[in-house]
């Protein structure tokens, strides 16, 4: 982003009685992680350890370095227990504190790491299950535009996850990412060895890119709004899944540059005034 053009800081974002800011107090984090806990392991059946099951809450390591991104909501009160909403955002700095980022678990990163410009690792994105409208996914995406745009991050990635532990039950949305949303090789992730899983299920005859989803199978167009959301600003995969067990979902890992955001999304995106140079003249790298 243009140096010449003045940043705001990263202040809360209103809609109705909603608003998105970043966690400032513990109380606001643990809150943050009894929401996790509520979505991954009592809606979604991710399996808890013990101790998470004894505290009811979604923690690791890398929560101590992140800063977590939250949606709240004013009408529930004034502390934690309005945390409706959170993403939680690891820079390459807070990352070094414990010598890797959470995506490296499943892919190799190591193109992402060399980049030259400062990246973003996204993560444990939740909303809470009545809340769930385009209101609450619009601010939330807002708030980590404003992030992106105040720490001047050009990359974006994290690990995005389809429901259920079976690839072949998936192999017309694995399909379809593979065939086209495959990052440019320079900036493309690979599962690491032993949990590769081929995406490339199923002929690109059979998932066939239109514009938009409405056209396409119904295991396409029923992708998790996370991921389409990711594809409409422009988002690729890295080559191969990876199943977590753990969290009961198939995993892909998606990377967002943000120079090839369209200038419409920009401003949606960011909400912050003009666009600080033309989106989309950088050439994705090849």
């Amino acid at each position: 982003m243009d140096a010449n053009v003045s940043k705001r800081p990263v202040t809360p974002i209103r809609s109705g009685s909603l608003e998105v800011r970043l966690a400032e107090t513990p109380d606001e984090r643990d809150a943050a992680q009894a929401l996790r806990y509520r979505v991954f392991y009592e809606e979604m059946n991710a399996r808890p350890s013990a101790e998470m099951a004894a505290r009811q809450r979604d923690f690791d390591g890398f929560d101590e370095v992140a800063e977590h991104l939250l949606v709240l909501d004013q009408e529930r009160g004034d502390g934690p227990e309005s945390v409706i909403g959170t993403y939680r955002l690891i820079l390459r700095e807070a990352a070094t504190k414990v010598g890797r980022f959470y995506t490296e678990d499943e892919y190799d990163i190591s193109s992402l790491i060399a980049y030259d410009g400062e990246i973003l690792e996204l993560g444990r994105s939740c909303i809470d299950s009545g809340y769930r409208s385009r209101q609450t996914m619009s601010l939330l995406w807002k708030g980590l535009g404003a992030y992106v745009w105040h720490h001047d991050v050009e990359l974006m990635f994290g690990c995005a996850s389809l429901p259920g532990t079976d690839p072949q039950a998936l192999a017309i949305p694995l399909a379809y990412l593979y065939h086209n949303h495959l990052a440019p090789p320079a900036i493309r992730p690979r599962a690491v060895p032993d949990r590769f899983v081929d995406m490339n299920l199923a002929p690109a005859s059979e998932v066939k890119n239109r514009h938009g989803f409405s056209s396409l199978p119904p295991e396409i167009t029923t992708l998790p709004p996370l991921i389409k959301g990711y594809l409409r600003v422009g988002g690729f995969v890295g080559d191969g899944a990876v199943v977590d067990y753990q969290f009961n979902t198939t995993d892909v890992c998606v990377i967002v540059k943000t120079s090839l955001l369209s200038a419409q999304y920009y401003k949606h995106f960011v909400d912050l005034g003009p666009t600080p140079r033309a989106p989309g003249s950088e050439p994705a790298a090849g």
